[in-house]
C-alpha cells in the first residue's frame, strides 16, 4: 500500500529534501506540499493524506496549531501528524503530543529515521527522536513537595503485571522490537500488550501510553 505523503515547511530547501529522501521510497508518494500552516490545513482536509508532515514555525499558522486542527482531542477523524523541526524544545514537543501528534524528530535526524517515522505515523504507531524521548516525557513524572495534578480517569481495568512491564520499556522510549527481546517474548505478543493498554487506557497510541507511564509514576521499576 502507497502512504500518500503531505509535506509543510516554509523553507524550499527543506521540503525539497524531504521529497527527494521521502518521495523516491516505493511506498511513499508525496501528494502535497504547503509553505504554510493554514494551507496544510485546507490540503490535509481536502486530500486526508495517509501522513502530514508539518514543521513547527510557518507563517499564517504555526505547526503546533495545525496539528491541533487536524489530530486535537476534539477531530472527530483525525489525521496522522509527524513533526520534523530544528526546535528541540521541551514546550514545543510536549504541545506538539498534547495536539495529537504521533511522532516528532528533529530535522537533523537520518534520513532512515525519517522514513522509518513516516511508515510508523501510517500504521498507527509513533516514533519519536530518541534524544527527546525520555527526557521529554520525564518531565510528566510526579514532583516531590509539587501540587497534585487534578485526578484523570483510572484503566478501565488493571494492566497486568506483563502489560506494565510493556509499558515501562515503551516510556523509556524502547521499540516493539527492543521490548520483545527484553521480555524474551515475540512481537506479536508485544503488539496484543500494547493493544490491550491502548484499550484499557483509552490511548490513542504509544506516546499517550508513555505519558500516562511517567504521569502516574510506573517508570521506576524499569
Amino acid at each position: 500500500m502507497t502512504i500518500r505523503l503531505l509535506l509543510a515547511d516554509d523553507q524550499d530547501m527543506i521540503r525539497t529534501a524531504f521529497r527527494m529522501i521521502l518521495g523516491t521510497q516505493p511506498d511513499i508518494e508525496v501528494v502535497a506540499e504547503a509553505a504554510d500552516g493554514e494551507t496544510a490545513v485546507e490540503l490535509a482536509r481536502r486530500l486526508r493524506p495517509d501522513v502530514c508532515l508539518l514543521d513547527i514555525r510557518m507563517p499564517r499558522l504555526d505547526g503546533l496549531e495545525a496539528t491541533r486542527l487536524l489530530a486535537g482531542p476534539a477531530v472527530r477523524d483525525p489525521l496522522n501528524v509527524l513533526i520534523v523541526t530544528t526546535f528541540d524544545l521541551d514546550e514545543y514537543v510536549y504541545r506538539a503530543l498534547r495536539n495529537g501528534a504521533c511522532g516528532f524528530l528533529l530535522k537533523d535526524t537520518s534520513p532512515n529515521l525519517l522514513v522509518e517515522a513516516v511508515r510508523a505515523a501510517a500504521a498507527g504507531t509513533t516514533l519519536i527522536s530518541p534524544a527527546v524521548t525520555v527526557r521529554l516525557l520525564a518531565h510528566l513524572a510526579p514532583r516531590r513537595g509539587a501540587e497534585p495534578e487534578a485526578p484523570e480517569a483510572p484503566p478501565t481495568e488493571p494492566l497486568t503485571d506483563r502489560e506494565l512491564a510493556v509499558v515501562r520499556l515503551v516510556a523509556h522510549g524502547h521499540t516493539n522490537d527492543e521490548i520483545a527481546g527484553r521480555l524474551y517474548v515475540t512481537l506479536s505478543t508485544v503488539k496484543t500488550h500494547l493493544a490491550n493498554v491502548q484499550r484499557k487506557l483509552a490511548a490513542r497510541n504509544r506516546v499517550e501510553i508513555a505519558a500516562w507511564a511517567w504521569r502516574n509514576d510506573v517508570c521506576s521499576a524499569n
